[in-house]
């Protein structure tokens, strides 16, 4: 009997309409659909990451961001050059007419403030004669001035001077018999002179009871006067002038009793809009060239938020879809420096110096037109937004290994440089405040806290040393020892180990990078999400082209919106 060959079993294969056969079908679907997913996610977190070089590289998309900050750069610093130099005009008329009114109106000033006040007076003599100086010195202003000056209303809407006298309601004092009987309230007089009362005979206002001064019971004497004025100097530069109103304060101070009276000059310009300008030539011409520039630069940096903003959104969508997944896939959150890595720190000071420069070109424009006079606010807006963007220049230079040092090494110092500075902070305000208290009276850099504060900074920075030492009076050796005990201390703690240990901290922190930088920086569950598939490269070499296919298929029908453009 011939013998039969074996046969091995076969394996089952289901039907194609089994329930069987569609599970698998649908179990290898989804496996499939999942792969695709983290691929996909894998490209966009892969292409999010990638500097705009190596965007247009991968997709040959045009770096819009990059070409618009280029353009900023230089319309905004354009923008900041010609309004400095306006604004120096402008300083620079306050500062003079500041200078002329102290030598029209102050008697005897020699130029120079004597400190933070411009003169003073040690006669009754010298006190009357300075007061009636300034007041006819305002009479002949049209005579003896040689600039473009003329008089101003006051608040009461009237043409003239007005003199103000504060002194004690009452009292006698005899200092030989150290006898003092004084009643503590403050009465104020006020009188107003115009042009009127001023072109009298001046005995008729010299000799009236108001000036009869008892300098025992004076406080002070104020002459408040206003004065209009117009800047030419700005046609020079093809633009339109400035009206000027000074508020002009002369105080008389004698509220410490010392024998000296301190004479307070203070001129507060305001700028308005001036009532009929009547100027030939391309003066105006000039202006609308200028307006055009101006809302040039508001567009362009419209168009940065606009596609800043935008890309902060996507980021924040693409950081979504990461921690889903992530959480989906191994059951864990992930960790806030990777959280952190989607929130780009530059996009957020781009919009800030955007902002800045859009709010700051239409104050700008508005005193061009001479509708707002708020140069200083113009100013720091104008001034903070340019520092903002030249710094944003470094974000560029960081995707380069060699420039990009600076900005690692302060992220990684700036934690314990934080807290370091909060450490010696404390220190340091208590050398404040002790050398207010202490050495106040006896030398000029410890007279209030603030410039205590600056005294000790520029002690930290080796400044003007020897000075702070020598400007100490002698009056008290007690004060004296003190005070050297004070400041070798202070010296000593912090310029020989606060500021060495801060000097440590950065430098601890640049050697780590560089190390990281030669061997490599330490992985975060993003970078070995993203090095997962260093495995399969030929794979993916292999299929590049059918796998771009596929995802770019499915991001038309649902992830298309959630692509960011770094």
């Amino acid at each position: 009997m011939a013998r039969q060959p074996y046969r091995f079993p076969q394996a089952r294969i289901p039907e194609r309409g089994s329930g069987v056969f569609r599970l698998t079908v649908r179990n290898a679907m989804a496996h499939h659909d999942s792969e695709m997913k983290e691929e996909c996610l894998r490209e966009d977190l892969k292409f999010y990451f990638m500097s705009p070089c190596e965007k247009y590289r991968a997709r040959c998309q045009i770096p819009w961001k990059l070409g618009l900050q280029i353009l900023k750069i230089v319309m905004v610093t354009t923008q900041l050059v010609r309004f400095g130099l306006s604004n120096q005009l402008v300083v620079a008329f306050k500062e003079d007419n500041t200078v002329a009114f102290k030598h029209l109106f102050l008697k005897g000033y020699s130029g120079t403030d004597e400190d933070d006040y411009s003169c003073s007076v040690y006669t009754q003599e010298d006190a009357y004669e300075s007061i009636f100086f300034a007041i006819n010195q305002y009479h002949q202003l049209k005579d003896i001035t040689l600039g473009t000056l003329g008089y101003g209303e006051n608040e009461d809407n009237r043409i003239g001077l007005k003199v103000c006298k504060q002194h004690y309601k009452k009292g006698t004092m005899f200092p030989s018999n150290e006898t003092l009987n004084i009643d503590n309230d403050i009465e104020l007089d006020c009188v107003h002179l115009d042009l009127q009362d001023l072109s009298k005979d001046p005995l008729d206002w010299k000799n009236s009871s108001f000036f009869r001064l008892e300098f025992y019971r004076l406080l002070q004497v104020e002459i408040s006067f206003h004065l209009k004025g117009i800047d030419l100097q700005t046609i020079h530069s093809r633009e339109l002038p400035d009206c000027y109103v000074f508020q002009n304060t002369i105080i008389f101070d004698n509220k410490a009793h010392s024998g000296k009276i301190k004479i307070y000059f203070d001129s507060d310009a305001k700028i308005e809009e001036c009532k009929d300008l009547n100027i030939f030539g391309s003066t105006q011409k000039n202006a609308q060239y200028v307006l055009v520039f101006d809302a040039f630069v508001i567009v362009i940096c419209l168009a940065s938020l606009i596609l800043c903003t935008r890309s902060i959104v996507l980021a924040l969508r693409l950081q979504k879809r990461f921690l889903n997944f992530f959480l989906e896939k191994y059951k864990r959150p992930v960790c806030d420096t990777d959280q952190w890595k989607f929130i780009n720190g530059w996009y957020v000071l781009v919009i800030i110096s955007d902002l800045m420069t859009i709010i700051g070109s239409i104050l700008k424009m508005e005193i061009k037109a001479k509708n707002l006079t708020n140069y200083d606010l113009c100013s720091i807006l104008l001034g903070t937004s340019t520092l903002l963007v030249w710094v944003g220049v470094i974000r560029y230079l960081g995707y380069f290994q060699a420039y990009n040092v600076l900005i690692l090494t302060m992220q990684a110092s700036l934690p314990k440089v934080l807290r370091f500075c909060a450490c010696a902070g404390m220190i340091y305000l208590g050398y404040t405040f002790c050398g207010w208290i202490v050495l106040g009276p006896y030398h000029d850099k410890f007279e209030n806290l603030n410039t205590v504060a600056e005294c000790l900074f520029s002690l930290v920075n080796g400044d003007d040393m020897f000075a702070t030492f020598a400007q100490i009076q002698q009056k008290s050796i007690l004060v004296w020892l003190f005070s050297r005990l004070y400041l070798y201390s202070f010296i000593s703690l912090f310029i020989y180990m606060i500021l060495s240990l801060f000097i440590a901290l950065i430098t601890d922190s640049y050697d780590t990078i560089k190390k990281f930088q030669q061997n490599g920086f330490p992985e975060t569950d993003l970078q070995e999400f993203l090095k997962e598939c260093s495995s399969k490269e030929e794979y993916q070499k292999e299929s590049s082209a059918f796998l771009s296919c596929i995802c770019c298929r499915r991001r038309k029908i649902s992830d298309d919106h959630l692509i960011p453009i770094n």
